[in-house]
Parts: C-alpha cells; structure tokens; sequence
C-alpha cells in the first residue's frame, strides 16, 4: 500500500541551488550558511548538471587556484554524475534505492527539470504517517 506514496508529496522544493558560474567560496559560504552538505547546480533553463558537495568543495580548496587571483566556479569541481528520482516515483522505489546506493539525498525530476529533493528523512516521514494515518492526501 506504501506504493501509493509519491515523491512529490514528502520532496522539499525549496532549494539552494548553484549555477556553474557561482563563485566557489561564494558557494561554499551558502552551504556553510544553511548548514547543508551539498546543493544542486542548475542551469539557466532549471535542468540539473551537477552536484556540489562538501567534498567538492575540499577539492577547490585544496587546489593551488582557489588561494590564487583566478577564481575557482562551480563548474570547475562539481559532480556531474547524479543519480535522480522522477517527481511521480512512489516512496518504496526510492527507499529501496536509498539502501542499495547509500545515498542520502536525491534530486528531483519533473520532465527534465529541477524541481525538489527527496531525502531519506523524507522517505521516514513519509512511512510514519502512512503508518500512524493512512495514505495522505495528494
């Protein structure tokens, strides 16, 4: 019966997002300031085409560049490999890829674009209250 769930109703839609041009100490500032370990990078037409991470931040920083005049970007040590989940995947497919990817988080897709994050706390969330009062309203 879990399967019923849909993504789209536990996702968190707001969002810190980069785009490849942000500056990296100017991202890393933002990560810092809303206590996150990663954000997605965005293009200008809000389709994904990356990820920033804490540990590629570590990267830029260690690099001889980002302690010189030249600026390090986003783009410059972003993952562009991501793992997405489709905004209408139900709850159980996406728990199930939690375990077998030991992922925390998971970009959320709507016909090519960015339009959430579902997380594992989300996935918790939405078991305890399937649990505790049935399927939830969509």
């Amino acid at each position: 019966m879990l399967k019923i769930v849909k993504v789209h109703q536990y996702m968190t839609a707001d969002l810190v997002c980069f785009t490849p041009q942000t500056d990296l100490a100017k991202a890393i500032d933002q990560l810092l300031l809303h206590r996150i370990s990663g954000a997605p990078v965005v293009n200008e037409h809000k389709q994904l085409v990356g990820i920033l991470s804490e540990g590629d931040c570590l990267k830029g920083a260690l690099t001889g560049s980002y302690f010189e005049e030249a600026a390090v970007k986003v783009s410059d040590v972003m993952s562009l490999s991501v793992d997405t989940v489709d905004v209408e995947a139900d709850i159980v497919s996406v728990a199930e890829r939690f375990v077998q990817t030991g992922r925390r988080r998971f970009p959320v897709i709507d016909d090519g674009k960015l339009v959430g994050q579902i997380s594992r706390r989300d996935v918790l969330r939405a078991v305890k209250q399937f649990n505790d009062h049935g399927a939830p309203k969509a």
